[in-house]
């Protein structure tokens, strides 16, 4: 459930990294194929990336899908912006879009 409290932190951490990744795991030891695949594109820029294991609470895991309204796993946020999941960020990052949001500040 999506608390205020929750909605702030998520607001907040959004607004403050310039990209972060809700995911099963962490960007170090990713739990599922596309959370890794999502990290691994991520990372292949060299841009810092927030990562916050959906796993350590369930009040996150279901919280930051009633915040995007996006049912599944993992959610990527750029410049403040929610980007989408795993098949997003992949096709962006083939088609060179990703490349040119990570560029803008």
């Amino acid at each position: 459930m999506l608390t205020d409290t929750l909605r702030k932190e998520i607001e907040n951490d959004i607004k403050n990294n310039k990209v972060v990744i809700y995911m099963k795991g962490t960007a170090a030891q990713p739990q599922c194929g596309f959370s890794a695949r999502s990290v691994e594109i991520l990372k292949s820029y060299g841009v810092p990336v927030k990562d916050h294991n959906i796993f350590d609470s369930e009040e996150l895991r279901q919280g930051i899908k009633e915040f995007t309204n996006w049912p599944t796993l993992p959610q990527i946020f750029i410049n403040g912006e929610f980007v989408g999941g795993c098949d997003i960020i992949t096709e962006m990052h083939e088609n060179g879009e990703l490349a040119e949001l990570l560029k803008k500040n």
